[in-house]
């Protein structure tokens, strides 16, 4: 083992939260800052095309290549559930949705820590904070900051007709999906710059970098945290890079800390190598018990979607025009020239949010709609024209886990989300497939013929169409809840309202697995948000 280094703060991944907080983190000259993230750097060119995200995901040189465990709920089938290990982290690698979630996503934050600090009007000045908007500077928006929010560079017909048959339906259009009530149907803003992908990577890391107080380590993974068990003060990390094991030390005496942003399944096993978890699951696995916190590694939300595609005909579709070489070829070539085109469109294009059923309070479905259609990830194009239209419940009362199975830090975790496991989570799936038809139904698409490809037709009853969702459902990747934040009567809360890891001194967790409960949509600018506030609480010290 050689000579330690030492510093103020070491943030554990380069990824949605770690790249901001080493940013905001050494805008004091005073203060050194560590990043160390477990993959390489992102100077791969398929991160920064838009499309891109078909060659990072299940890629070891972006991906953690995570499965989940076979799914119950999915009728005994296991997913890949795809994590980035890269510089930007899952921002790499993620659908380029901007999506901040609804109002009432933080009254619930607010009520399960005590905190107002979470409430909504807090974060909505958070996200300002951080925002450059591609229109004027409004109550919803600013402009200036680190992150682009760009409208998309590409229409498609069968998309616009999709959005007039959910305006048939009830849902009404919109042209912002930020303000906190997103009922509403429309295109999604991305997190694009001038047709490119923007990563947390390239809009925070790459100024600090020019900092003489920051030092990033790539390809270094962390075994375990450093915490000495009867002060229990965390003082460092240890970590393998090149196969050799390193220490980095904190300067606790001056109120160091170390920032743990390996995401909402990284977090855990980190957590769980070090001592920190359920000592009976610890105990099992030889590891000596640090903090016995039951609550790390559970609580697990996702969205679950569920991808129903309709055939339709007198209307291209992408499955059509990338399925000759001179169509790809001229997608190419409008990329290069322009910048636009599908090469520039994130994997899904038309959002809308609606109610499964009148007796809900707010938005409670969500909709990613594409011009195209697969069987699955990583196949190819279906042969004829088609558009996929995938929903998910935004608010799953289904709670899954992740925990680690080995102390070996390459040693995938066992991951199992648990979808589908409660009454009422079959119920909104049931509902929102039929809501699904009742939009496809509307005169807008008539024209079209849609016909509907997956599921079936044939699934009508409640229980049919259980399992119908099922068959055809799968991850959007936006796993949260894991280190959740909580009150201190909560026993299964592993954080308190600042972050810091109950029973531990100078650790607090930053990311998604921090949430109590999941976002009303895609998870990257909460995550940020989370990190953004991360960053005050440490500057205000």
């Amino acid at each position: 083992m050689t000579q330690a280094n030492t510093y103020d703060y070491i943030i554990i991944g380069a990824g949605s939260a770690g790249c901001m907080l080493a940013k905001r983190l050494t805008e004091n000259p005073a203060k050194k800052v560590l990043l160390i993230e477990a993959g390489k750097n992102d100077n791969y060119i398929w991160i920064h095309i838009p499309v891109g995200y078909l060659y990072c995901i299940d890629n070891p040189r972006a991906d953690w290549r995570f499965k989940t465990v076979a799914e119950k709920g999915l009728n005994g089938r296991s997913l890949l559930y795809p994590r980035g290990r890269v510089l930007g982290g899952c921002s790499s690698i993620n659908g380029m949705i901007y999506m901040r979630g609804q109002s009432i996503d933080y009254d619930s934050w607010v009520q399960a820590t005590g905190d107002d600090s979470w409430s909504w009007q807090n974060a909505l000045r958070r996200y300002k904070s951080f925002e450059d908007y591609h229109s004027d500077a409004n109550e919803w928006h600013s402009t200036g900051g680190e992150w682009t929010v760009s409208k998309q560079r590409l229409r498609w017909p069968i998309m616009d007709k999709f959005k007039e048959a959910a305006v048939q339906a009830g849902v009404p259009a919109s042209d912002d999906f930020n303000r906190g009530d997103n009922f509403g149907v429309g295109y999604f803003d991305v997190s694009q710059r001038a047709g490119w992908r923007l990563n947390t990577s390239k809009a925070f890391l790459k100024d600090a970098t020019k900092r003489s107080n920051l030092t990033v380590l790539t390809e270094a993974v962390v075994r375990k945290l450093k915490i000495d068990p009867i002060t229990k003060n965390c003082y460092g990390v240890e970590y393998l890079k090149d196969g050799i094991a390193y220490d980095a030390l904190c300067d606790i005496e001056c109120d160091g800390e170390v920032l743990l942003c390996a995401g909402a399944i990284g977090s855990v096993q980190i957590l769980e190598r070090s001592g920190i978890g359920a000592a009976a699951h610890l105990n099992a696995l030889g590891i000596p018990v640090i903090a016995d916190l039951p609550g790390v590694g559970e609580n697990l939300q996702d969205h679950l979607q569920l991808r129903m595609v309709y055939k339709v005909s007198g209307i291209k579709t992408l499955n059509t025009k990338a399925n000759s070489w001179f169509g790809k070829m001229m997608i190419v070539l409008e990329y290069i020239l322009k910048r636009s085109g599908p090469m520039s469109m994130a994997p899904s294009q038309l959002g809308a949010f609606a109610y499964s059923s009148p007796e809900q309070k707010s938005a409670n479905v969500e909709y990613h709609v594409q011009p195209l259609s697969l069987e699955k990830f990583g196949e190819d194009l279906h042969s004829f024209n088609a558009f996929t239209a995938s929903v998910c419940n935004l608010r799953p009362t289904s709670r899954g886990s992740v925990h680690i199975t080995s102390t070996d830090p390459e040693a995938p975790p066992a991951i199992h989300p648990n979808y589908l496991s409660t009454d009422e989570d079959r119920k909104v799936a049931a509902e929102s497939l039929r809501v699904t038809r009742k939009i496809v139904g509307q005169s807008a698409l008539a024209p079209y013929a849609p016909e509907e490809y997956k599921p079936g037709a044939q699934y009508q009853s409640d229980e049919e169409l259980i399992k119908a969702a099922g068959d055809i459902g799968t991850t959007i990747f936006h796993p949260v809840g894991t280190c959740k934040m909580g009150r201190a009567d909560d026993p299964m809360a592993v954080l308190d309202s600042q972050l810091r890891v109950r029973g531990i001194h100078h650790l607090r967790v930053v990311d998604a697995s921090a949430m109590p409960t999941i976002t009303s949509g895609n998870t990257a600018a909460p995550t940020m948000m989370i990190a953004q506030r991360a960053a005050e609480l440490l500057t205000s010290e």
